[in-house]
């Protein structure tokens, strides 16, 4: 899908505006000077169709501070005392982007914060994670309680008092969580602190970075893969190194549209053995065959995943002509469960375990997987925004004459409507042994 920055729709020799954006900056003043924490509070409007995307706030050109979704903000940002040249920007749905510039000076003197001794900043840990940290305030009420969010909006553990010292157990994968103090005067602090928590196997990380990723179309009801876009009357695509919206700076937006109603994009990516994507081709096949345990985490977002009617998320083993496909399907229009995949009879199996993802947020999932040493597959769990339901639940294998390898898939289906949407894939970690 086509984004611009453009402002102006120029028709013969008239330029029209294409689009109006805004920022309305409530707090802090322009020209203010600060003593302490620096309160940001704003709002953000657009006429692009799809709605405002995200906002944030540079302190210097270039450096930004803090982002969250959505059409406003409110948050305290502790700064060393100087003048700042900072803006206040929002990016809409369509491409666009504006800005508000807010000069401010802070000042020494009483202020919050959180200090965080352990876990370190980008740090790859082992679980559980041990957090370690103090709060100070200003106000008089002193500092009321701390707690860890392990994604936006997913509270993990508080602890009244102006310190803690935790061991919070994770999941393999890469987390950007915050330590928030709260004090008695109805103030707040935070510290950002993104951590990889590593399995008891090996990983690849970054995989929506990764080269090796394909694209197919699939039609109902046979399901056959064509490419390139377009055909069977589907429109897909995928676009590496998004930067808004985005956690790490490269996020990769998986794009489905079309003419004809219930269309699915597949996008797969060949990690080990033949086509590997990783530098692991295994050619004497002798490491794919010992490997039983398999974790997929990934944050996910849309701007309305209500227009998906399911998103799928797939973990493949292939040897000794067996194939061994572990999906894990999250209906959304089509009834939020999530469902799983039978090999042996090439259908869906409700699990009624509910599945209910937040648009315009980022969504957090990791599914664990296991081939026992019988060799059937065991579905062991989903966690879905810090919410784990365990599956449990043991299927055989089906055919599959000739393939050989590890492979991971992403799909999204398309509605009765084909509605077109994006939904876009960041910190994608896959961990096996």
């Amino acid at each position: 899908m086509l984004r611009s920055l453009s402002l102006l729709v120029c028709l013969s020799a008239v330029c029209i505006p294409a689009a109006f954006a805004g920022v309305s900056v409530s707090e802090p003043a322009n020209g203010a000077t600060i003593t302490g924490g620096v309160t940001y509070v704003a709002s953000a409007t657009t006429t692009c169709s799809k709605g405002v995307g995200s906002m944030g706030i540079y302190t210097a050109p270039g450096v930004l501070a803090y982002v969250v979704n959505g059409d406003s903000l409110n948050t305290t940002l502790d700064l060393s005392p100087a003048t700042y040249n900072t803006t206040v920007e929002e990016w809409d749905n369509c491409g666009g982007a504006a800005t508000t510039p807010i000069t401010i000076t802070v000042k020494a003197g009483g202020s919050s914060g959180v200090s965080v001794s352990s876990p370190a900043d980008n740090s790859t840990v082992g679980s559980p994670v041990n957090y370690t940290a103090t709060a100070t305030t200003s106000c008089s009420k002193g500092v009321s309680s701390m707690g860890i969010y392990t994604a936006p909006g997913v509270l993990a553990y508080v602890v009244n008092g102006a310190s803690m010292n935790y061991n919070l157990s994770l999941s393999a994968g890469t987390y950007h969580t915050t330590v928030e103090e709260w004090d008695g005067c109805g103030g707040a602090a935070t510290t950002p602190v993104t951590i990889t928590v590593s399995g008891d196997g090996s990983s690849f990380g970054e995989l929506q970075h990764s080269g090796g990723w394909a694209d197919y179309g699939q039609r109902a009801p046979t399901y056959v893969d064509c490419s390139p876009s377009p055909c069977d009357d589907i429109t897909f695509s995928f676009t590496q190194n998004i930067k808004s919206p985005s956690m790490s700076g490269e996020a990769i937006q998986m794009y489905l549209a079309g003419g004809e109603g219930y269309g699915d994009a597949l996008f797969n990516n060949h990690l080990i053995g033949d086509d590997s994507s990783q530098g692991m081709p295994d050619p004497n096949h002798t490491l794919v065959p010992t490997l039983h345990n398999f974790t997929y985490d990934v944050y996910f977002w849309a701007g309305d995943i209500g227009l998906s009617q399911a998103v799928e998320f797939d973990i493949n083993q292939f040897f000794n002509n067996q194939g061994y496909i572990w999906g894990h399907e999250c209906r959304v229009a089509g009834g939020n469960e999530w469902d799983i995949w039978d090999n042996v009879n090439s259908t869906w199996v409700p699990t009624g375990i509910a599945c209910n993802p937040v648009s315009n947020s980022w969504n957090h999932l990791t599914i664990q997987v296991e081939r026992t040493s019988s060799n059937q597959l065991l579905y062991q769990s989903i966690t879905l925004n810090g919410k784990t339901s365990t599956v449990n639940q043991y299927y055989n294998p089906g055919s599959a004459p000739g393939w050989y390898g590890i492979t991971i898939n992403y799909q999204q289906d398309g509605n009765s409507s084909q509605s077109p949407y994006s939904v876009y894939l960041d910190e994608l970690t896959f961990t096996y042994d």
